[in-house]
């Protein structure tokens, strides 16, 4: 049997390395500072570039930072990151936190030069000294992650504490993730909450939708689905496929709000369209089963093919299955074997049973009741306690008594050496 199963998608973690761009500093007293400031608000690109470009040249580190930004953006200019680095250099080497976090920004990412943790971690270093929120958060990563450095939770806490101190919405986003899971702190839901309520509070998308699963969740406060729902929506509102999945999936399931599945189709859409895996495979459910749109099994198989290709198991899972009953597509016994092998190989315990069925008779392979066994006795071991193990436990016990005892040690064995994969 297929598995069909929504559920409500996990925490955002802000993992992308951070460049600045500077409007709001001391402007310099040169001519052509606050030119540049207002042609680039109104975005005229090409004028900012021109108003700064001398500022720069006569070694204004504010100007050759924002240099550096346009020519890695192509903004005003063509993209050339060899430039971007020269500008960025220009700045970093006068001290210039900012310039000296750009330039580590473009060796994090190998932008005009080859890509290179360490120093990227030396000039975030640098930055981060001086206080730059940015470079401090860049830091967070590059601890949280072993970017350059060892990994190291409590030194990523550190520097994200002290960026979210200052207020630096990703930074509250990440040190909130980091109480949520004990990551360089004790785990505590309500610290986690703090920290991602300042960074929702500053409109951050991520942060709102975080603080949304902990009200569904009841982590840290009561459990409150009108409340999930608003800061979801929030989320959703900005475009935020996590937070568009979670409302679909709220109203999929009515939970906050009257159970609807044409809303729950939309936001799911939404989500998908963005390519996100968890929603794709649903929209695929709903077609599957005519939930919100009339049943079309091709439309089914189309959105879980999107998702089996970026290796979601539930999807491989429901993907196989089609092909095994030749809905959506004529039935293709070796295609639907294909599909359950990927989820199988991952864990997941339907396609392990089908997988069972598949070599019990023979099903698109050759009969094999080792193999059958073998994977008969890995779903019943995965699944929770319920029908779907008991008629695992029961499959492959059938299988047991048409074995010998050297098939049954054999797959026994395989079973023991078995180990999740992608």
């Amino acid at each position: 049997m297929t598995t069909l199963k929504a559920r409500f998608a996990g925490l955002a973690l802000i993992a992308a390395l951070c460049a600045g761009f500077t409007l709001g500093l001391t402007a310099p007293a040169w001519a052509g500072w606050d030119e540049g400031v207002a042609a680039y608000q109104r975005g005229d690109n090409a004028t900012a570039f021109r108003e700064w470009r001398p500022l720069a040249e006569q070694g204004d580190a504010n100007a050759q930072s924002n240099l550096g930004v346009m020519y890695k953006n192509g903004e005003g200019v063509p993209q050339d990151y060899a430039e971007a680095m020269r500008w960025y250099r220009k700045a970093a080497k006068q001290g210039y936190a900012n310039g000296q976090n750009n330039l580590g920004v473009m060796y994090g990412n190998g932008l005009g030069v080859p890509q290179d943790y360490a120093e990227a971690t030396r000039w975030y270093r640098k930055a981060a000294k001086q206080g730059y929120a940015e470079a401090q958060f860049n830091l967070g990563i590059t601890y949280h992650n072993g970017l350059g450095v060892p990994q190291d939770y409590a030194e990523a806490t550190r520097w994200y504490r002290k960026a979210a101190k200052q207020g630096y919405a990703k930074a509250e986003l990440n040190l909130g993730l980091m109480y949520y899971n004990g990551q360089g702190v004790p785990q505590d839901y309500a610290k986690a909450l703090q920290w991602y309520r300042k960074a929702a509070e500053q409109g951050h998308a991520g942060a709102e939708s975080n603080l949304g699963r902990m009200y569904y969740n009841g982590q840290g406060v009561p459990q409150d689905y009108a409340e999930a729902r608003r800061w979801n929506r929030k989320a959703a509102k900005q475009g935020y496929a996590i937070a568009q999945f979670n409302l679909g999936h709220m109203y999929d399931k009515g939970r906050g709000v009257p159970q609807d599945y044409a809303k729950a189709m939309r936001w799911y859409r939404k989500a998908a369209k963005q390519g996100y895996a968890e929603a794709q495979n649903n929209l695929g459910v709903m077609y599957d089963h005519g939930l919100g749109v009339p049943q079309d099994y091709a439309e089914a198989m189309r959105w879980y093919r999107k998702a089996a290709n970026q290796g979601y198991a539930n999807a491989q899972s429901n993907l196989g299955f089609l092909y095994g009953n030749g809905q959506g597509a004529p039935q293709d016994y070796a295609e639907a074997m294909r599909w359950y092998r990927k989820a199988a190989n991952q864990g997941h315990a339907t396609a392990q049973s089908n997988l069972g069925v598949m070599h019990n008779h023979g099903l698109g392979v050759p009969q094999d009741y080792t193999q059958a066994h073998m994977w008969f006795n890995l779903a019943a071991s995965r699944f929770p306690r319920g029908k779907d193990r008991d008629k695992a436990v029961k499959s492959r016990d059938l299988v047991a008594a048409r074995m010998t005892p050297a098939q049954i040690a054999e797959s026994e064995k395989l079973a023991r050496e078995w180990r999740p994969k992608k």
